[in-house]
């Protein structure tokens, strides 16, 4: 049986598809950039670094240093990286893999 989000409707799919017809970054940017705001994407970009950094086994201090976060969201984003539905996993483990995970400071290799 696949996986079943209780959030999923016709709506969210259709973004989910959205997602998915994107084919490089300059066109995820566009839509990132017309869909949320910037606090937004700078919120969902941070808990990305968090999840890299936790899996990395740098401490909460160090995290909230580099992002910016608070620890209650540093504890979330833990939270799911050890009893969510394995998205932060999937992604950064297929990141790694495509050398797409950036050390702090660093330039994406796109770039």
């Amino acid at each position: 049986m696949g996986y079943a989000p209780k959030w999923r409707d016709e709506l969210t799919d259709q973004l989910c598809y959205a997602f998915l017809a994107l084919e490089t970054r300059e066109e995820c940017c566009r839509l990132l950039e017309d869909i949320c705001t910037i606090g937004e994407i700078q919120a969902l970009a941070q808990r990305l670094e968090a999840a890299r950094m936790l899996r990395a086994g740098k401490t909460y201090d160090v995290i909230a240093a580099r992002t910016g976060m608070s620890t209650a969201t540093i504890s979330r984003v833990k939270k799911f990286l050890q009893y969510g539905a394995d998205g932060y996993k999937l992604i950064l483990d297929r990141m790694e893999k495509e050398g797409r995970l950036s050390a702090p400071g660093s330039k994406n290799k796109d770039e």
